[in-house]
């Protein structure tokens, strides 16, 4: 089967080829393998301010099944409104295919609501002028809701001007995954899917048409069941997308069709990429 990883990151901690050969080890053995064989894996490496930009630009350059996004995330609003980077050099390098990861993030507001707001807005422009989707991180404080209500006013502006976006690693109720969905969001899910107490995150999923959803890692962050607590990479996904499957009711392999179409289709991808 071929899976989409459409959300990773990638920080330099092994070359390019070795990340890749490392991630394809674990494809090869179980658990992974039990989940099912895969024959390709595509990524999507995100930067989250301008020097991971650049890096997940330089991988995706050089692996093949890779493509990338180039942007500000919301723990980083502050830094760039302080020194503002130069993003427009990514504009038209065939591998960038998002603007992201932007979003919100007051669970830790590490950069100021208004800096984060600022930066989302700009960053949305871009989107639109670039003609890309946006990839959105959204996180409030538990039992929170006022960063899906910020968010949706800016998205619901950015949808209605003909923007592009995803909600990566959804975790809001059901009735936000409702409202963003008629938006026309595609939503991530990942390896939260499988933690034992994230009723949420299965519940939210549930809301999720089959045809919108997304599957990611968001590595080296938050890795699947039995690795909970391990440095995550793309070569878990296999673990997050047959637990999805049982709880949409499909077969692993229905469903790693699905949502690697649905990632081809969102991110206008060509079909017929060379092979690695």
């Amino acid at each position: 089967m071929e899976l989409f990883d459409t959300h990773m990151h990638y920080y330099g901690e092994a070359t390019p080829v070795e990340f890749v050969n490392v991630l394809r080890s674990a494809l090869a053995v179980p658990p992974q393998r039990d989940a099912g064989t895969v024959t390709r894996l595509r990524m999507l490496a995100c930067g989250g301010d301008y020097v991971e930009s650049l890096r997940s630009q330089a991988f995706a350059e050089m692996i093949p099944e890779a493509c990338c996004a180039v942007g500000v995330h919301p723990h980083q609003a502050a830094e760039y409104l302080a020194n503002r980077a130069d993003f427009r050099i990514f504009r038209d390098k065939p591998k960038v295919v998002a603007i992201g990861e932007l979003g919100l993030d007051y669970y830790y507001e590490t950069s100021a609501p208004c800096a984060q707001q600022q930066v989302l807005e700009e960053f949305l422009d871009l989107a639109l002028e670039w003609d890309l989707p946006a990839v959105i991180h959204l996180r409030d404080k538990d039992g929170a809701e006022q960063v899906y209500e910020d968010a949706y006013r800016l998205l619901e502006a950015f949808a209605r001007r003909g923007g592009r976006f995803e909600i990566h690693s959804f975790a809001g109720t059901p009735g936000w995954a409702e409202r963003f969905l008629a938006l026309g969001a595609y939503c991530g899910v990942n390896g939260m899917v499988t933690f034992k107490r994230a009723d949420n995150i299965r519940a939210g999923l549930q809301a999720i048409p089959l045809e919108r959803l997304l599957l990611e890692t968001d590595s080296p962050y938050l890795a699947p069941v039995p690795h909970r607590g391990e440095q995550n990479h793309p070569g878990f996904l296999p673990l997050i997308a047959a637990r999805t499957a049982a709880e949409k009711g499909v077969s692993t392999e229905e469903l790693a069709q699905i949502t690697t179409a649905n990632g081809m289709l969102f991110f206008r991808l060509p079909e017929t990429e060379k092979e690695a």
